[in-house]
């Protein structure tokens, strides 16, 4: 069964970006959610796939990826309803593994995550100067939660621009 183990961190200093190898722009829709479980349409470069995400059991859970043409991720992304989100994937060795840097865009601009995926639960991860609070598992920082979030706090803006605008 293919599992991912990982871990989330917020992000403190620039210091990674001259560490990492290389990058790449990717799109992620949300295409369904119940009961823990979410399905997720994907476009990195020439690469579209379909994943499928159990719900988190301690750091770990169940994930599949498969890849599909990219006019079905086409009009999957178009039933996505405004659960799409942009970000640069940047890899960063270091001495625990790869870290996977998201500097999200649009919607989500200034949040910069990293990630590291881990051989088991228990595996030691030495953190990097640039590494900072640890939020794996915070529901604050699941993707649809913040996109939610940065879309009420827009609306808030904007009411109050209408407000004070006399409208």
């Amino acid at each position: 069964m293919p599992l991912e183990i990982e871990r989330k961190f917020l992000v403190k200093s620039d210091a990674w970006r001259d560490q990492a190898t290389h990058s790449e722009r990717l799109r992620d829709g949300l295409v369904a959610r119940q009961d823990g479980l979410k399905v997720r349409v994907r476009c990195y470069g020439n690469r579209t796939t379909l994943c499928v995400k159990s719900g988190r059991r301690g750091l770990t859970r169940d994930e599949f990826e498969y890849d599909i043409p990219a006019d079905h991720a086409a009009m999957l992304f178009a039933h996505c309803n405004g659960r799409i989100l942009e970000k640069t994937r940047h890899y960063v060795p270091a001495e625990s593994g790869v870290w996977e840097v998201d500097v999200y865009h649009d919607a989500l601009e200034g949040v910069v995550i990293a990630e590291i995926e881990l051989p088991t639960e228990t595996t030691i991860v030495t953190l990097p100067d640039w590494v900072g609070d640890e939020v794996t598992g915070d529901p604050r920082y699941s993707k649809a939660n913040m996109l939610t979030e940065r879309s009420r706090a827009a609306k808030v803006r904007e009411l109050r621009r209408a407000r004070l605008a006399g409208l």
